[in-house]
């Protein structure tokens, strides 16, 4: 039997995201009605620009007062789609404060401050979803923090950002540059006019605690990640990952050590094999990959971006919230009782390929190969050409601890027979 009393919504931003949610809760209110349980009512949308023309958009639900709409009382729930800290943080709070639960699409917010936010929402007997901060449209929050409740997850690996994949794509299948793949990038959309929080790794790096913490039930924040951007990948770098068998991704990667004891999150560029299945996304798609013992292998792709594909995200959640609300419940809140410690990135072990110019003369290699062994570091697979006293020298090395790895880079550059440091990449998903 549905409910007559209509559940009330309230919505911070209409953006490209908080209008294609308004579009959706519009054309299909008898569906989501069914689905819920009872009527869902847009009942105001805050916005810092009133007179800005928004197709379908009522113009009467229009408010710049958001800490007004949110204080109202009557709001069952509050959809947070306006990003950054403030005052995002401040109208969630006073969202839970108030008796309304929470949908969230801000992932800087929840990397940073989730722990609080989610004890804040316990303490009120308020939901705080947030499937839209992750990976758009893909359903990747609620499979790790429910269907995979019951498993041990030991790694998670993905591509979380589309610009940046888009670049790297186009840099792969047509030999661009970065800057000419950037500008392709930013004249279709899929890059912003500032471009920095995508391809130096924020953008990535805030998903990844969120995944970490989700994943391995512990507190990760977005200072626990170690990040790195994809700026100076060049056209040399993918001929390299070519000769190899690879090709480059920006990558999230989350892991639970051997031991069980601690759990690192990293964000970084990385060569990966062509047979794996993050090597064949294309364009500003994503991908992620879990691991974990009893169900094994899973991946989870498609569109991580844009209005549509994020408002899907927004509009799962919401039906869940409002589910709750109509039954009396709530659902999983923050799952932290591991307490793992967060491994700095000096302690996780990969793999280097280092592209080193060297002199071309008797002798060179085993000098390098010596620094390598002083270090601990094994040495995989040595490429080595060269004319006229020049020579490029390509190392892939074994495994070792990062900070090893680094070491052995550090003194390579000291070496008078090494002219200089090409390139330096880790080399993943094997």
């Amino acid at each position: 039997m549905m409910r007559t009393r209509p559940l009330k919504v309230a919505l911070l931003g209409c953006g490209v995201v908080g209008s294609e949610v308004t579009r959706i809760m519009t054309t299909h209110a008898d569906d989501l009605a069914a689905r819920i349980g009872a009527p869902v009512e847009l009942a105001g949308i805050a916005v810092r620009r009133p007179d800005r023309v928004r197709e379908g958009v009522p113009q009467e639900l229009i408010t710049t007062d958001a800490t007004a709409l949110v204080k109202r009382g009557d709001i069952d729930v509050v959809v947070e789609v306006i990003g950054g800290i403030e005052p995002a943080r401040t109208l969630i709070t006073t969202a839970f404060e108030h008796g309304a639960s929470v949908v969230s699409a801000n992932k800087a917010l929840l990397a940073g401050d989730g722990a609080a936010l989610h004890a804040t929402a316990e303490a009120h007997g308020a939901d705080l979803y947030y499937e839209a901060a992750v990976a758009g449209a893909i359903p990747l929050v609620r499979p790790l923090r429910e269907s995979l409740a019951g498993d041990k997850v030991n790694r998670v690996l993905g591509i979380v950002n589309g610009t940046t994949n888009f670049i790297l794509d186009k840099m792969d299948t047509s030999g661009a540059g970065y800057s000419e793949a950037l500008d392709e990038a930013t004249a279709l959309g899929y890059a912003e006019a500032d471009p920095t929080a995508d391809v130096e790794g924020f953008d990535a790096a805030a998903k990844a605690a969120i995944l970490a913490g989700i994943a391995f039930h512990t507190r990760v924040r977005l200072d626990d990640v170690h990040r790195e951007g994809m700026t100076e990948v060049t056209a040399a770098d993918f001929a390299s990952a070519k000769q190899m068998g690879c090709t480059i991704k920006l990558l999230a990667i989350c892991e639970r050590a051997a031991d069980g004891r601690s759990v690192t999150a990293r964000v970084h560029p990385a060569m990966i094999p062509l047979s794996h299945p993050l090597a064949s996304v294309r364009e500003a798609y994503n991908a992620v990959f879990v691991e974990a013992e009893a169900a094994g292998r899973l991946m989870f792709y498609g569109p991580g971006a844009g209005g549509s594909p994020t408002a899907s995200a927004v509009l799962g959640d919401l039906v869940a919230v409002c589910r709750n609300k109509v039954a009396g419940t709530t659902g999983p809140g923050e799952s932290a009782y591991t307490r793992l410690p967060v491994s700095p990135m000096g302690e996780v072990v990969t793999r280097y390929h280092i592209s080193l110019d060297v002199a071309d003369r008797p002798g060179v290699l085993a000098q390098v190969a010596t620094v390598f062994a002083a270090h601990d570091v094994s040495i995989d697979t040595v490429r080595q050409t060269g004319k006229d006293g020049e020579a490029s020298l390509v190392v892939v090395t074994h495994r070792a601890p990062d900070a090893a790895l680094s070491a052995t880079v550090a003194a390579l550059r000291k070496l008078d027979t090494v002219r200089g440091v090409a390139s330096i990449m880790r080399v993943e998903g094997e």
